[in-house]
């Protein structure tokens, strides 16, 4: 007797009246058409909507998310403002208003399928009050998010006093991944400094890295180049990423002709945060204005794994934001300028597949021995998904439902006709 049985599902490979099995909490079989025999505890016929593996947020900053307005709002919108602002922010902060803030946007996250998120979380109060509070975070949604912790120096790990020894110390708390934010250092030579003594640390705790990587319009701006070469002498392939990589949208197209290659050969990935890169870059521009975004479809064709991520929702950098990573790959298509179906599900990928594989995330994806952890979405595919931003039918968490939400549609009276006329949006 199976534990779950979904039939007539589409895949986001577009493969078509599928069935899903599910036994103690695993996928045991996927197979087109009826399985023959099959009896299940529960069974779901899928209508033909897309059944998905869950929504990634491989790039996010937990710590701050909700805190709009506090103590008051950044104006000018750009990201230095922003980040005076979060300084003017932490002496206020309490433990416990970060963990409510931060489980109420977990709460939005599972409604709209989102079950793994990065978050990137300031080292750089030697208090440690935002570490111990997503730590606590942490353990409260462990039962339905995967939530992986970036030590994270918000202020420069060499430009900030005692930084080095606040981000040894979070690592030692439990925090997952070693952090960065090289541009922000005082100097160019300084930033390239911090990538070569943070992979280091990498290389010998044996941690993943993500780091903030040129978040700038200056195209000067550099550190991803660093970041590459450390990962190839360290022999850190396969476990770096960098975010952001802003300044590639600005770069000669003859330099970065040399970069992304590098970056290939590395194997570092790369997250773009569409709508927040779009909102901060570009801020001293007149007209035309750059809309700030790295160069998605020039990395994907290099080889590169590129994901993207939400960033911020309602913090000091965005007002605005609801967890949806649909939202994220809607926005990531029209900067990207992928609008083919090709780039369309490429897009599509950067905030699934690509998303796990920059988190390291086992047992994801929809085959036999893989976790039962999955979206059924009201869409016919991946396009539509995006297109509609889907309504999340069912969210599964290794196999049992955690959210869901009603099928939708509209009803219209035709005037003069004698019966009711149903127009649905999926008709």
């Amino acid at each position: 007797m199976l534990d779950l049985l979904i039939t007539n599902c589409t895949l986001p490979d577009g493969r078509k009246n599928m069935s899903v099995a599910v036994q103690a909490g695993k996928i045991s079989e996927v197979t087109e058409g009826p399985i023959a025999g099959a009896q299940a505890k529960e069974t779901v016929d899928a209508k033909s909507y897309l059944l998905s593996p869950h929504f990634v947020d491989p790039h996010f900053h937990m710590d701050a998310t909700l805190s709009y307005g506090l103590p008051r709002v950044n104006e000018s919108g750009t990201l230095l403002e922003g980040i005076a602002l979060w300084g003017e922010l932490k002496p206020l902060l309490k433990a416990e208003d970060m963990i409510e803030r931060a489980l109420t946007y977990c709460d939005w996250a599972v409604a709209r399928g989102l079950l793994a998120i990065r978050s990137h979380v300031d080292t750089s109060d030697a208090s440690m009050l935002p570490v111990e509070a997503m730590l606590e975070v942490k353990k409260r949604v462990a039962g339905y998010i995967d939530l992986q912790l970036v030590a994270f120096p918000q202020d420069g790990v060499l430009r900030t006093k005692g930084g080095m020894d606040s981000l040894k110390k979070a690592l030692d708390m439990g925090v997952d991944v070693v952090g960065g934010i090289p541009h922000f250092e005082r100097t160019m030579a300084q930033g390239a400094e911090s990538v070569k003594l943070l992979c280091e640390m990498a290389a010998e705790r044996g941690k993943l890295v993500d780091m903030h990587c040129d978040e700038t319009d200056d195209p000067l701006s550099r550190h991803i180049e660093s970041l590459a070469f450390e990962t190839q002498r360290l022999g850190l392939q396969g476990r770096v990423n960098g975010s952001h990589c802003t300044s590639m949208h600005s770069m000669d197209n003859y330099y970065v002709s040399k970069l992304i290659p590098l970056i290939a050969e590395s194997g570092v990935s790369v997250i773009a945060n569409p709508l927040i890169n779009i909102t901060l870059q570009g801020r001293h521009d007149t007209y035309p204005k750059r809309r700030g975004m790295t160069r998605v479809p020039e990395l994907m064709a290099a080889g590169v794994n590129v994901a993207f991520g939400h960033d911020c929702v309602m913090d000091p950098w965005y007002g605005m934001g609801s967890a949806d990573m649909l939202e994220v790959a809607h926005m990531g298509l029209h900067v990207a300028q992928m609008t083919s179906q090709k780039g369309i599900k490429a897009c599509y990928d950067a905030v699934t597949v690509n998303a796990a594989k920059v988190m390291h995330l086992e047992g994801y994806g929809i085959e036999a021995g893989c976790d039962a952890s999955f979206v059924l979405l009201q869409a016919r595919d991946v396009v539509e998904a995006i297109r509609l931003r889907g309504n999340r039918l069912k969210v599964f968490k290794s196999g049992a439902v955690i959210a869901q939400t009603p099928e939708v549609g509209a009803s219209i009276n035709i005037s003069g006709r004698p019966d009711t006329v149903r127009f649905s949006t999926f008709s």
